[in-house]
Parts: C-alpha cells; sequence; structure tokens
C-alpha cells in the first residue's frame, strides 16, 4: 500500500504516442479493453501514471444513461445469471447480476437500485469523475472531518494577516488618508510616501506567504482524505515544506504574466489619452486576465502533488485545463460567489457592530472616518478571521479536486489512486457500497 499522499508523479494523458515498451503496452491495453471495460489496473515500474489506461473512445462517467460500447459475444452464464440487458421480473429468467432470483437488486442486495455498479469510494470523494455538487461535497467533507488539521492552519494565517493589516490602516494609512480631507496645510514628505508604499506592499506580501503556506499544507491535507488517510498539521508541513520556495516562485511568475498581460493593454491607452481606446482596452483586459487566470488555476496543486518544477507545474495545468475551461471556470466562480457570500454575511454585521457600538456611528460613517476607529477595525478583523478560516479551505480544496477529476477524466488517475488506498481492483471489481446501501 502507497502511504504518501504524494501519489502524483508528471504523467501523460492516453492519446500522447509512445515508444518501444510503451507502444506495445498501448496495444495490449487496447484489445483488452475491446469489451468495453477497463481492464484491472497492474503494478507497474513506470513512473508515468496509468500503466493500464482505457480504450480510446470507450471513457464515460459512470451513472450517466449513456449505451454502453458494443461488447464482445460472451460465454453462457451459469444459472441465476440473466443476459445484460433482461430487466428485473422480465421472462426468461431471472434478474441480471443477482444469484437469487428476481426479487434482487443488481448488487445482490435486496431493493438495490437497477444500473452501474458504484465507484470506489476510500476517502472523501469517489473515485470517478465528479459532478459539481460532489466537488463542493469533498472540499465542505473534508474540512468537517479533518478540521483538527485544517481549521489551525487557515487560524493561525488568518489571524497573522488580519492583525498585521489592522494596524497598518490604522497606524499608516490613517494619517495618509487623513491629510486631503483635513486640508492641512503640510504637505506629505517623501519619507511619508515611501513609507506608505512599503507598508502597503508589505502588508499584501504577509496575505500571499500567508495564501501560500495555507494552500500547500492544505493541498496535503486534501490528498490524503481522498484517500482516506489521517492527516496532521506536522505531517502536513514535512510534506509540504520542500515544495514551498517552488510555490512561492509559481505565485510570483503567474501575478508577473498577468501584470505584463495588464500592461501590454492598457499602456496604448494612456500613451494616447483616448478615452474610447481605454474603454476598449478594458473590455479585452478583463476577458484574457480571467482566461489566463482560469489556465493557470490547476499549477499549485500540480505543482504540490506531482513534486515537479515550476515549468513543468504552468504546463500541466494548461493541458488539464484545455478543452475543460469553461466547466472549471464555471465552478471556480460558482466557489467564489458562494465564500464572498459567508465572508458577507459574517463580516458586515460584526463591522457594523463595531461602528455603532463602539465608534462614532453613523456621523464616522458619513465622513469617512470609521474606517479606521478601533471599534470597526477590531470587529471587522475578527470577522475576516472567522469568514477566512471557513472559506480558505473551501477554495484550496475546489483547486485540489478539480485538478484531480480533469486527471481522473483523462488519465485513469482513479486506478492509481484506488491502489494507493489499498484497494484491490483486481479481485474487488466494485469495491464501493450501492446507493441506499451505506458509504
Amino acid at each position: 500500500m502507497n502511504d504518501s499522499p504524494g501519489w502524483a508523479t508528471p504523467g501523460s494523458s492516453p492519446s500522447e504516442d509512445r515508444s518501444g515498451q510503451d507502444g506495445q503496452g498501448s496495444k495490449g491495453s487496447g484489445s483488452e479493453g475491446a469489451g468495453g471495460t477497463r481492464p484491472p489496473a497492474q503494478p507497474s515500474d513506470d513512473p508515468r501514471w496509468s500503466a493500464a489506461q482505457p480504450p480510446p473512445g470507450q471513457w464515460s462517467n459512470p451513472g450517466t444513461d449513456e449505451p454502453a460500447p458494443p461488447q464482445a459475444p460472451q460465454p453462457q452464464q451459469g444459472p441465476g445469471w440473466g443476459s445484460p440487458g433482461q430487466q428485473p421480473g422480465a421472462q426468461g429468467g431471472p434478474s441480471y447480476g443477482s444469484p437469487y432470483g428476481g426479487q434482487y437488486g443488481p448488487y445482490g442486495h435486496p431493493g438495490a437500485p437497477w444500473g452501474p455498479p458504484p465507484a470506489a469510494k476510500p476517502g472523501v470523494i469517489p473515485l470517478r469523475p465528479l459532478g459539481l455538487g460532489e466537488i463542493l461535497d469533498g472540499a465542505v467533507s473534508t474540512m468537517r472531518s479533518h478540521w483538527r488539521s485544517v481549521l489551525p492552519i487557515t487560524l493561525v494565517v488568518a489571524v497573522i494577516v488580519q492583525v498585521f493589516g489592522v494596524l497598518v490602516q490604522k497606524y499608516v494609512m490613517e494619517d495618509v488618508e487623513t491629510y486631503p480631507r483635513g486640508g492641512s496645510a503640510t504637505d506629505l514628505s517623501a519619507g511619508d510616501v515611501v513609507g506608505y508604499i512599503a507598508l502597503t506592499g508589505a502588508t499584501y506580501l504577509v496575505q500571499i506567504l500567508g495564501t501560500i503556506l495555507a494552500t500547500a499544507m492544505l493541498t496535503m491535507i486534501f490528498s490524503r482524505a481522498i484517500l482516506g488517510q489521517p492527516s496532521s498539521v506536522a505531517t502536513a508541513w514535512r510534506e509540504s515544506r520542500s515544495q514551498l520556495p517552488r510555490l512561492i516562485g509559481l505565485t510570483l511568475l503567474v501575478g508577473l504574466a498577468l501584470v505584463v498581460a495588464v500592461g501590454v493593454l492598457i499602456v496604448p491607452a494612456f500613451l494616447f489619452e483616448s478615452v474610447a481606446l481605454a474603454a476598449l482596452t478594458l473590455l479585452v483586459l478583463v476577458p484574457v486576465v480571467v482566461w489566463l487566470g482560469v489556465a493557470l488555476s490547476l499549477s499549485s496543486p500540480a505543482l504540490m502533488l506531482e513534486k515537479s518544477t515550476v515549468a513543468k507545474a504552468i504546463a500541466r495545468s494548461w493541458k488539464l485545463v484545455k478543452g475543460s475551461w469553461w466547466r472549471i471556470f464555471g465552478i471556480t466562480l460558482l466557489t467564489g460567489i458562494i465564500t464572498a457570500i459567508i465572508t458577507g454575511i459574517i463580516y458586515y454585521p460584526l463591522s457594523m457592530i463595531g461602528v455603532f457600538g463602539f465608534g462614532d456611528g453613523l456621523d464616522s460613517v458619513m465622513d469617512g472616518s470609521a474606517s479606521y476607529s478601533w471599534g470597526f477595525l477590531i470587529f471587522g478583523g475578527v470577522a475576516l478571521i472567522i469568514a477566512q478560516t471557513i472559506t480558505m479551505p473551501i477554495q484550496a480544496g475546489v483547486t485540489v479536486l478539480l485538478y484531480v477529476d480533469q486527471r481522473i477524466r483523462r488519465e485513469a488517475l482513479d486506478l492509481d489512486l484506488a491502489r494507493a488506498a489499498g484497494i484491490d481492483t483486481a479481485t474487488d471489481p466494485h469495491p464501493g457500497a450501492a446507493p441506499g446501501h451505506g458509504g
């Protein structure tokens, strides 16, 4: 049994050309899959993923109503096994898949529903292509079942980020923002401006580093949750720390790519000082930035789980997202909307309590000074700590599960995950529990 959650070594998709022994292996798997079934996974020394790939064109989502591919003639079954197309109670024999007669379902359980056998589910998700609900449920289930590992990480990161942000907001930004409103004749010195820029940049840097640290450790916790393995903060740190420098480099590189894209598009509008050109630039800029962001969204889990380099992680994300951009964009957007709603529900009531209960009330809101009162800053900071502690695992979990889902769909990753979870697919072809008969 593979006890490590780093089950993702960079692999190739089934469509890639192979040579030598790999080419011969592809032919062999194609012949085995002629009957429309996936061959059992076999151990292999090949470092790439998915030594046993499904035959081209025969991969389908279990549970769908799509017709199965043509199957080769099968030998006559013994008593108690009907023909594949026979329905329960039909004339000519007992129900299909049940050695006990027509009163039993396809898995040998009374009343079990008819359909494909369920997928293995050693952890928080079934090992098959995932739907939207399963991705969101997997993220929430991991946070609920592994809260002793998840919540301390996000809580510590959120506290550090918010405490630093509150101090900068109170002692730095208040002075800079008050100057134009107060109309003071005292001009800001160059040192004040430099200090303001430096501390503002430091605030964003702390937020970025905190998010990177939380993302790295949460990724390892989710990888173990998929396999049904326990996790701890110490384990997550030990398994992620070697990739942290690369993850920092990846984040900076992706951010730089987005900044360059924005700069290339927005500079002409400033040079020509044209309002029409600025509006056109904005219309082009937003889709380009969103497209790049989604195309590179899976690079972080690819880097952490495949133990790869920055360049390979970016290439892997680009390849996995290709052909599924709209689906990944929709799920990511929905996740962002959900987390924004959760944040708003927590933040606005508490911040208003700080303004009206411990601040100057409506007058401070009207003149803008409420943003720098201790009541607003403290209650707003506490609200953001609570919100980030809840939403950060959801966002990180959805990203990891999207990565896993794309690899299952394209590279039969479920076979490798089943082996890593200790499930013998050769002797236990239907390892999952039938719907309605346990999890």
